[in-house]
């Protein structure tokens, strides 16, 4: 039996509504503005700015000073251009340098503040789907074929095979331009000696995948994002090629690279002054992934995460198109959680929702995020019984969860993880602040909802009224189907000691 999808979406979008994504890379900001015409996204405005996150993060995760105040500077620039688009249609995702921060909040907050917006950070393999989709949506592959996107960034690089709009296999390795120059050119100074020894580090970090990729072919390369541009380019401006990328060309480029010595002497024709301290360490990695994977030729996408956050929000708005639907319904799979008792509980969570969300203010997220953490509640007894909802935060928070942000697990995490029994103090810490008050509200909600299906009972409940006045909930059921269920009376007793924990006063009567 299929899962029912709350009712409380995002309006559907209408004609000349505006979407923008805000993709946060570690070298450049960039923003996208489209807007939604007879079923079709067409960009109206594109902003860029070179940020260098990725400079500025040391190696115990801090970021200087300076890298923060060029970001929270571009961000408030970009937040004038999209001042009053509701949140709704604005998403903004942070990559590998916020990734690699110790204390991602320190940057988030007044990242937020500056941009008007959430901010979200996504895992390697989250940025390596939205980049194949923004890619496959800008050029659409032949039906049937495979297609191998590389997308090499400041801090780190994605390699996605896919076929049509769907990724068979990601992978994000901790390699990129400015990562990667900062590495191995240590003080600016560049030979063929350090070249071929990076080269060689870099190519045994792809080899954890090479083969498996290599296995399963594509027909087709292509690059995305600014690296591949301006190696293109640069391949194209030496005559070496119309635009694309060789297995020919890649050794003349890197051989006209290191005549300079010394990284701000590097005169490549095409090459941008932005881009000149970085394009050793993207010349690199270039050339370690056609070694390693075998790549003949590699044509380049203008297209990169920032369209694919475009048409990703298409299908969340869009119900059971929602990418984050199909994992939930792939989790529920793999697990083997028991369909129909997670089906009734999610039911029994809504009905719940339905009847406080204006009182406490709940949105349609949180209804969303209610739903999935009601599925996927018994997912830790794929473990061990013992500390089951233990268990399933911990997979949750862990796994590579396609169309999730790192946010929007830990969410589901802390939602599993206090659904029964004690409410550990810290249990939302990870989350931002502005997330807390109603994740602790919609774990209130679960929690009673896991209790009156405790039994796996079949029958409807015939009576479930709730209200909520401030932080005080009063739960109203049938008193001779509570008198037949002497368990969940002490279960309900019981819970009215628990709940505070939320921050959440809670009384059950009968009629």
């Amino acid at each position: 039996m299929p899962f029912a999808l709350p009712q409380t979406y995002s309006p559907p979008l209408q004609e000349n509504d505006q979407l923008a994504a805000v993709d946060l890379g570690s070298n450049s900001f960039h923003m996208v503005v489209a807007r939604y015409t007879m079923g079709q996204l067409r960009v109206i405005d594109r902003l860029r700015e070179t940020v260098r996150m990725a400079d500025g993060l040391d190696a115990r995760g801090g970021l200087s000073a300076e890298a923060l105040a060029r970001a929270i500077e571009c961000l408030s620039r970009f937040g004038q251009r999209i001042r009053d688009l509701p949140d709704s249609r604005v998403r903004a995702l942070a990559t590998n340098t916020v990734r690699r921060l110790a204390l991602p909040q320190h940057f988030l907050v007044p990242a937020e503040a500056a941009l008007g917006h959430a901010i979200e950070v996504v895992a390697g393999r989250e940025e390596a789907r939205l980049i194949y989709l923004g890619v496959a949506h800008a050029q659409p592959p032949n039906p049937g074929n495979r297609r191998l996107v590389i997308d090499i960034g400041g801090g780190s690089t994605e390699f996605i095979i896919g076929s049509g709009l769907q990724t068979l296999e990601r992978e994000s390795i901790q390699v990129g331009c400015i990562a990667s120059t900062r590495r191995f050119f240590p003080g600016g100074k560049l030979s063929k000696k350090r070249w071929n020894s990076a080269l060689t580090e870099i190519t045994a970090e792809l080899q954890q995948f090479a083969q498996q990729y290599r296995a399963l072919g594509w027909q087709e390369a292509i690059g995305s994002s600014g690296t591949a541009k301006a190696i293109g380019d640069i391949c194209a401006a030496m005559k070496l090629t119309k635009g694309a990328i060789t297995a020919e060309a890649l050794p003349q480029v890197r051989e006209r690279l290191l005549q300079a010595e010394r990284i701000d002497g590097i005169d490549l024709p095409s090459l941008s002054k932005d881009r000149q301290p970085i394009i050793a360490g993207g010349v690199l990695v270039m050339e370690a992934a056609f070694q390693a994977l075998g790549i003949d030729r590699m044509l380049v996408s203008k297209a990169a995460m920032r369209e694919g956050i475009l048409y990703d929000m298409l299908g969340r708005r869009g119900g059971s198109d929602d990418p984050r639907e199909q994992s939930v319904a792939a989790l529920v799979q793999r697990y083997g959680i028991e369909t129909a008792q997670a089906e009734r509980v999610a039911q029994t969570a809504q009905r719940l929702f339905d009847q406080v969300a204006d009182a406490w203010h709940l949105e349609a997220d949180d209804a969303r995020v209610l739903s999935w953490a009601a599925r996927l509640h018994e997912i830790g007894l794929a473990v061990a019984h013992s500390q089951y909802h233990v268990h399933g935060a911990y997979l949750l928070e862990h796994s590579d969860i396609a169309g999730f942000s790192r946010q929007e697990q830990l969410m589901l995490a802390a939602l599993v993880r206090t659904h029964r029994r004690g409410i550990p103090k810290i249990a939302f810490d990870a989350l931002p602040d502005r997330r807390i008050p109603n994740a602790r509200r919609i774990a209130a909600l679960l929690r009673l909802a896991v209790l009156l299906h405790r039994a796996h009972d079949q029958a409807p409940i015939p009576t479930l009224d709730l209200t909520a006045d401030g932080d005080e909930l009063r739960l109203v059921l049938n008193k001779d189907w509570i008198d037949a269920r002497p368990l969940l009376r002490a279960d309900l007793i019981g819970e009215a000691d628990d709940l505070p924990g939320l921050g959440v006063t809670f009384k059950p009567f009968v009629s």
